[in-house]
């Protein structure tokens, strides 16, 4: 069941590329980056709240806390160089450099997650990297 939501992911942050490359069309991008950021946490606590998840919050530990809060640094740190490169590049340049995280992710796992990397993850990490590589200098 998870690969059904990893190709809905797949499918709605191809879909942010090229809507966000029409958004912001004569915009500053770290305007965009705050509209799009806005939206985004309106429907987040939205889906939270609908699906009647607010009480969970309070279960929340510090660790909890720290690393969710890093994370959405790293997030938002990541969409404001995203906006500023689909600005200045083409989404069929910029998507895939993009992309490059799942080849990063799966390295940070294995480094500071303890994730065993195994022969396939290896090679589809590599061929990502690969790919990657292709449609930027092809």
């Amino acid at each position: 069941m998870w690969w059904i939501y990893a190709l809905l992911s797949a499918l709605f942050a191809a879909l942010t590329a090229v809507l966000a490359k029409i958004g912001i069309k004569g915009v500053d991008s770290n305007l965009a980056t705050a509209v799009r950021t806005a939206v985004v946490l309106v429907l987040a606590w939205g889906i939270v709240y609908f699906r009647g998840g607010l009480e969970g919050i309070h279960a929340l530990t510090r660790t909890n806390w720290l690393f969710l809060v890093l994370s959405g640094i790293a997030t938002g740190l990541s969409w404001v160089f995203y906006f500023r490169a689909l600005q200045l590049g083409e989404v069929s340049q910029v998507a895939p450099v993009d992309k490059l995280s799942v080849a990063l992710a799966i390295g940070l796992s294995v480094v500071f997650l303890g994730e065993k990397l195994t022969l396939h993850t290896g090679i589809g990490a590599g061929l990502i990297i690969i790919g990657t590589l292709v449609l930027i200098w092809g």
